[in-house]
């Protein structure tokens, strides 16, 4: 498994704004681009596909902007990442029946127990839980400069 480069520019846009989510005010593309350093055009495009799944809310005018839709420790990075990607984590009926082989049936399984592991974690981790573990991170570098 691997982080593609559209949800690693969405997280961090999203961790940019749940940084900002106690202000209340909404932020700017061109504000969150700069901040971590993402392409304008791009950012915008993840933005519309986030606000589609409910993940952030837009609003116009001249202090217009995005928001988180909901509190940061309500929003799983695995509900980013399926709204994202458009992973489908279940398994269906139908491809656990239609199997070759007992080799397949193996490989299957093996596959199923290393995406539920990964959705697992994926699952328990939060905005919130990025920005405390950024936030303590940073306390660290601090340290090492005095």
């Amino acid at each position: 498994m691997e982080l593609s480069c559209k949800s690693e520019y969405a997280i961090l846009a999203l961790l940019e704004m749940a940084i900002h989510y106690e202000s209340g005010e909404p932020m700017q593309i061109r504000q969150i681009a700069a901040q971590q350093n993402i392409p304008d055009r791009y950012l915008e495009q993840l933005l519309a596909t986030l606000r589609r799944g409910g993940i952030v809310k837009s609003q116009r005018g001249s202090k217009g902007g995005y928001l988180l839709a909901r509190e940061p420790w309500k929003i799983s990075i695995l509900e980013i990442l399926e709204c994202l990607e458009g992973l489908d984590v279940r398994i269906s009926e139908e491809d656990t029946n239609n199997l070759k082989s007992v080799d397949s049936s193996i490989v299957e399984e093996i596959w199923q127990e290393a995406r539920q592991a990964a959705n697992s974690v994926l699952q328990k981790h939060s905005l919130q839980d990025l920005c405390e573990k950024r936030d303590s991170r940073r306390q660290l570098d601090i340290m090492y400069y005095i």
